[in-house]
């Protein structure tokens, strides 16, 4: 309950605050957590970051306020945050399809982002297995792509995903000949620096030692060792996850991602951890292809 009152607290604070420079440390002591926990519990959530909920309220009150008066432009631009009409224009454009003027003529149609407000239900009363487990720092080696929008729940993150999985084939075959795992049946994905404008996303894999230790030498990959980079995930605690075993377990993971965010931690005594994330995806061949599953590291961290 008191996770659900501060939630509460936080988002009336933004709506009280919207016309001002809102600090999100600020924002998220209203919810008795941390500014890194609030944001990245925010957007498992809801599907959007912070940043885009704060913008869309903005753009939508801006909106009735060109169309319900006659405001100047520049006006409105200042008191919802931006320093000049050209900026303010740009976004109001995007969110609306059309022009802060055009909005000022009668019957113009303009977008509303609606403000958010908890509902108590009963939900839960399910069974829920993870493990927590003090983890070694770990090195894997892989290659990045700066992704946009909030990881892993939404069909940005899927259409991103995809995308860089396609797009880098050599990559991954020129790391799974060095992977450390023989049947190179395990692949992993790390989640890091997520911010309100995107996050890192790898693939990697935990290479052999001795492929590791020479990847640069002309007799493993030489000038192509450029290709990647070392990952190092750092010690510390860690909620591990497992969806079930079923041939496709990739919108397993999604769904049990937001059980997490929904379930698990508002009644765990861990909030998020400023560390990376892993997602680790076991992927057999026939026969055992029944047997498939991921495992989601969560960086966590006692109240």
């Amino acid at each position: 309950m008191d996770w659900v009152m501060g939630l509460q607290r936080a988002i009336d604070y933004v709506e009280e605050h919207i016309t001002e420079e809102l600090d999100y440390d600020e924002i998220a002591r209203q919810s008795y957590s941390t500014s890194y926990h609030f944001q990245r519990v925010f957007g498992l959530l809801c599907g959007y970051t912070l940043g885009e909920y704060i913008r869309n309220r903005r753009l939508t009150l801006a909106g009735g306020e060109l169309a319900g008066n006659h405001a100047k432009v520049i006006d409105v631009a200042l008191k919802y945050g931006y320093d000049n009409p050209d900026s303010f224009a740009r976004a109001f454009t995007r969110f609306h399809g059309i022009t802060p003027s055009q909005a000022r003529r009668e019957g113009a149609k303009l977008n509303s982002f609606s403000r958010l407000s908890l509902k108590l239900s009963l939900e839960g009363g399910c069974v829920m297995e993870y493990k927590i487990v003090e983890k070694q720092e770990m090195v894997l080696t892989g290659y990045k792509r700066r992704f946009t929008g909030v990881p892993h729940i939404t069909k940005e993150y899927a259409d991103q995903t995809k995308d860089f999985y396609m797009h880098t084939r050599v990559n991954q075959m020129l790391l799974r000949y060095m992977t450390a795992d023989g049947s190179q049946t395990t692949d992993y994905n790390v989640v890091d620096h997520v911010d309100d404008d995107g996050y890192d996303f790898y693939i990697a894999e935990q290479l052999v030692e001795w492929y590791h230790t020479h990847l640069a030498e002309d007799i493993v990959l030489g000038e192509e060792a450029a290709r990647f980079e070392d990952i190092v995930i750092p010690a510390g605690t860690y909620a591990v996850f497992e969806t079930e075993r079923c041939k496709f377990p990739t919108q397993k993971h999604v769904e049990l991602r937001k059980r997490i965010a929904s379930e698990w931690l508002p009644s765990s005594d861990y909030i998020l951890a400023d560390r990376p994330e892993l997602v680790v995806t076991h992927w057999y061949r026939k026969p055992e292809e029944e047997n498939r599953y991921i495992e989601l590291w969560v960086p966590v961290r006692k109240k």
